[in-house]
């Protein structure tokens, strides 16, 4: 796809660029294959190879071969990114992006955050993947683009979308080990000038212990079962050639078993994550488009233990205004104006004279407004980025952030670039206000970020480089909580992918060393090694696949050794007719035994067979 016509492609704040396009397998026998479209790295649409920063697209092919795994084992799947969970897939979840904090990443729902504001992070292992059409991946400090949080990266999670073509039907059917059972159903079309979608999923597994027996205060010996639904759907309507008008909505919900305590108690949470978007595309003229947008995220856990329920709510009203200005055919303006409100309740208790009593947090709302200018330019062999942030937030104040990214054609097909970047983390509610340790005077974690990229691609061959270095100060740690802490996040990414007719394979090594800059240590739950390798061949209406994912060793509270593990999973599918294909996926082949966090459980070898419609 030429720069021209890529940049004249309707823009919008995150993912409500309804036209952006995923990538397509790549045994998919299609006449002309596009170019996957990114927009997370600069707000606005980019054909992939064109992106300066390290960006990658999940496409619905990549989600489709996953089976019955969670969000976050899908994103580990790619480079950079580690996650632990507390006994499985319905547990809470922590994700590592180039070894920050879980609370360092940011994460987006259709453009949307979802990162929770009492403990930080994003509900992960709410989210189903059938409700999910892609998924476009930043690595590295991104503040300068998106605000707070975006310290070791951004996630943007794309809902399935309304089709320009007419209505169609699309079904899922699967069933596992652990009583495992998915299905869904989704359809999408448009008529008139309308588009609109409609997906809804469920699942429900038996599932497996959470706990081991090495877990000394909350070890129960049962199955911890879990229960999934998921609903999205979008409308928009174009009233007139270059004006758009749009909804959106998503709603996921897990209630899962985990264990609290070493009573015989089903110990259960009940995680919900939702999100509303109203949305204006506007062309005003052939080089300004106007996007206005309302949107409403919740996150909300609810905890069922024996006598101590408890219960955890953020609510954020985003409003956001981006103007993309073309000032010629090869550079292009972004300005932003966004403002979040965010509010807050939980279950808590005050011990401060010597007794439990309930308690909420003594600062329950803060807003922020924020603007942001982009500018992207293309010249000739050389490729520029800048970006300018800043933030007024009424509890910790002005926090201005900015990147700037270049890049060099040294040869056809060979890339050059080098980035540096800013970024900053809010402090949460817990760490400021929850009672008998917040710190209402703490400043936000602070982040400076350079990387080195070097990208080769001619054919089907890719070959990609990248080094970075990511100092932050200011860390929020200990109780009562303080700005004391320093982390130095740096490594060394190598990816590489090659086609040989319909064999493709993949793989990337990550040596990295996220560690504390006072201690010398290495960052609890994250290894220094990880080695991703993927094979896919395609015979006939057959498709075989292989995956092994290698992770060195690690350590967890009280320097606690975990030992490095493998991972092979194998995948298959079957086209019976040219619309339903039979799916199997096959996780941790050899039953490996490994541990993610100290005293939970992980799953052994596991099977998932689906069966999915899928009309042309």
């Amino acid at each position: 796809m030429s720069s021209r016509l890529s940049s004249r492609l309707p823009a919008a704040a995150g993912s409500l660029l309804l036209a952006a396009q995923a990538g397509l397998p790549a045994h998919a026998a299609q006449p002309t294959q596009l170019a996957p479209i990114a927009v997370i790295g600069s707000r606005a649409p980019q054909p992939l190879d064109d992106v300066l920063g390290d960006v990658t697209v999940v496409d619905r092919a990549a989600i489709d071969r996953a089976g019955s795994s969670s969000l976050a084992e899908l994103l580990s799947r790619q480079h950079g990114i580690e996650y632990v969970d507390n006994g499985g897939p319905q547990t809470a979840t922590s994700l590592f992006m180039r070894g920050a904090n879980n609370a360092q990443t940011l994460i987006l729902v259709d453009g949307m955050r979802i990162n929770n504001a009492t403990a930080g992070g994003g509900a992960l292992n709410a989210i189903a993947l059938n409700d999910i059409e892609r998924v476009e991946i930043l690595r590295g400090a991104a503040s300068s683009l998106y605000g707070a949080d975006a310290v070791g990266g951004v996630i943007n999670v794309i809902t399935r979308q309304g089709a320009d073509k007419p209505l169609s039907l699309r079904a899922d059917i699967g069933a596992g080990s652990h009583g495992t059972v998915r299905t869904s159903t989704s359809l999408a079309g448009s008529n008139a000038g309308w588009r609109y979608a409609l997906n809804a999923g469920y699942g429900q597994s038996r599932g497996y212990n959470a706990t081991t027996p090495e877990n000394a205060f909350s070890y129960n010996p049962d199955r911890d079962s879990w229960y999934q639904r998921n609903v999205s759907g979008s409308l928009a309507y174009a009233w007139a050639t270059g004006h758009e008008v749009s909804i959106r909505m998503f709603h996921d919900r897990v209630n899962g078993g985990y264990d609290a305590s070493t009573a015989e108690y089903n110990d259960r949470a009940v995680q919900t994550v939702e999100g509303f978007a109203l949305a204006s595309r506007d062309r005003i003229t052939a080089q300004w488009l106007s996007t206005l947008r309302l949107g409403v995220t919740e996150d909300e856990n609810v905890s069922i233990t024996l006598g101590d329920d408890s219960r955890f709510r953020t609510r954020q009203r985003q409003y956001g205004w981006q103007n993309d200005y073309q000032l010629t055919d090869t550079q292009r303006v972004t300005l932003a104006f966004d403002r979040l409100e965010q509010r807050v309740t939980g279950d808590l208790q005050d011990w401060s004279t010597g007794v439990g009593m309930p308690a909420d947090y003594a600062v329950t709302a803060r807003n922020t407004n924020a603007v942001t200018g982009v500018y992207t330019g293309d010249f000739g062999r050389h490729h520029v980025q800048a970006s300018l942030r800043h933030d007024d937030d009424s509890q910790y104040g002005g926090q201005t952030t900015g990147g700037a990214a270049y890049g060099l054609d040294l040869l056809p097909g060979l890339r050059a670039t080098l980035a540096a970047n800013t970024a900053f983390r809010a402090p949460t509610f817990n760490e400021l206000y929850y009672p008998g340790g917040g710190n209402p005077d703490l400043a936000p974690e602070k982040s400076r970020n350079v990387e080195a990229g070097l990208r080769w691609q001619r054919g089907s061959t890719e070959l990609g480089a990248t080094v970075y270095r990511n100092r932050v100060t200011n860390l929020i740690t200990g109780w009562p909580s303080e700005n004391v802490g320093r982390a130095i996040l740096r490594g060394v990414t190598l990816t590489g992918a090659h086609q040989w007719g319909n064999t493709a394979l993949r793989a990337s090594l990550d040596l990295q060393d996220p560690h504390d800059a006072a201690t010398g240590d290495v960052l609890l739950r994250r290894a220094k090694r990880v080695f991703r390798l993927n094979a896919d061949h395609r015979i006939g209406l057959a498709r075989v696949g292989a995956e092994w994912y290698l992770s060195g060793e690690r350590y967890d509270v009280g320097r606690q050794r975990l030992g490095g593990y493998g991972l092979l999973a194998l995948t298959a599918s079957y086209d019976v007719t040219p619309e339903t294909q039979v799916q199997l996926r096959w996780n941790n082949v050899f039953d490996k035994q490994y541990t993610l966090a100290q005293g939970y459980a992980t799953q052994g070898s596991s099977v998932f067979v689906n069966v999915a419609y899928r009309p042309r």
